[in-house]
């Protein structure tokens, strides 16, 4: 397999690409989901943007997500 550059890609890299690739579109994908239930158009404007292989859309999910979800559960008593 070859790298951008034309350079032979090392065998590891190889292999923990499609990995890699795979773990960032189920994490973008849940978070994507959860900004567009939760009407967070900018939320959803950065995860649709920024690829950082999962970490952010983690943060999104368990932080900001659960947040907004536990104000809305607040004023609804």
């Amino acid at each position: 397999m070859f790298g951008p550059n034309g350079n032979q890609m090392p065998v590891w890299l190889a292999a923990i690409l499609p990995i890699i690739i795979i773990w960032s579109l189920i994490w973008k994908g849940i978070a994507l989901w959860k900004s567009a239930r939760n009407n967070d158009l900018v939320w959803y404007i950065i995860l649709l943007i920024l690829n950082t292989a999962g970490i952010l859309e983690i943060i999104y999910i368990f932080a900001v997500a659960k947040n907004k979800k536990n104000k809305v559960i607040e004023e609804g008593n």
